[in-house]
């Protein structure tokens, strides 16, 4: 009774842990640039018995000889999912939507520490922010004022601008008042190599998991060409329909768990009121 009681509650425990996920995911079917992650299961350990001593006059038979005794099974992971999303207009300027699923933008976040680190999106609503000490550039941001990098550092453009245009290959051009056309630089796009190895770091953004090099995860993209869209921005890739027959099935797995624990605990009550 005892092994029943603590294969079916490790296994509750961890069809939590899918619950979560697939909640997560429905929390941000609206997000701009979400991606969805699916749980990876395995099995824990399990133990072999011999349950017949004499193998001759069980010759034949088409059952397994030995009996298995496992232990549940547990999360190895979560995959992230880089399947695009659909593509929504908006008319923004400042709005990029990215069309490959295995590129993405990258920001520049100051820690509490003083540290900067790189983190990657797939959102691209950003906006202009003023550079303090020089007025005549703003510089690409996100909404919390965090950088956005491209191929010589933060992307400027110049004050007084009249209208900002960017090709398909990310490469950026401000229309000054005066009709003059000046080069603001280029996205710098990196591709995902290995979508495992990125973990979530909040605000719908990514980093690389610790004790990992840069390289096995991402790469730097070489002559991007048709992967941005601009006054576009793309919205999340989570199956809706999808997650909440996942969410069904996780939910009649934990109740037939929990039942196991129930009719274990009774079954031990009547061994224990025997006389």
């Amino acid at each position: 009774m005892n092994r029943s009681m603590i294969t079916a509650s490790v296994s509750m425990g961890q069809l939590q842990r899918k619950m979560d996920t697939i909640s997560h995911n429905l929390s941000n079917s609206n997000t701009y640039g979400f991606k969805s992650r699916n749980v990876q299961f395995s099995d824990l350990l399990y133990q072999e018995v011999k349950s017949q001593a004499k193998e001759g006059p069980e010759s034949g038979r088409l059952t397994p000889e030995h009996v298995r005794f496992g232990n549940g099974s547990r999360v190895t992971g979560t995959m992230l999912q880089l399947a695009q999303g659909s593509v929504t207009e908006t008319g923004r300027s400042l709005d990029f939507a990215l069309l490959d699923e295995n590129v993405m933008f990258q920001i520049r976040k100051t820690l509490e520490n003083g540290d900067e680190i790189v983190e990657y999106t797939r959102e691209g609503s950003f906006y202009l922010a003023p550079v303090e000490g020089n007025p005549d550039v703003m510089q690409l941001t996100t909404a919390n004022g965090e950088s956005v990098l491209g191929e010589n550092g933060p992307i400027e453009v110049p004050t007084g601008f009249d209208s900002i245009s960017i090709n398909q290959a990310g490469q950026i051009q401000v229309t000054m008042p005066d009709e003059t056309v000046v080069n603001a630089g280029q996205f710098a796009f990196v591709e995902v190599v290995r979508p495992q190895l990125l973990e979530s770091s909040g605000d719908n953004r990514y980093r690389v998991a610790p004790g990992t090099q840069l390289d096995q995860a991402i790469t730097q993209l070489q002559q991007p060409q048709e992967v941005i869209q601009q006054g576009a921005l793309e919205q999340s890739n989570v199956d809706v329909s999808h997650e909440m027959t996942q969410l069904l099935t996780t939910q009649r797995s934990y109740q037939l768990n929990a039942k196991a624990v129930t009719m274990a605990d009774q079954m031990m009550g009547l061994v224990n009121t025997i006389r």
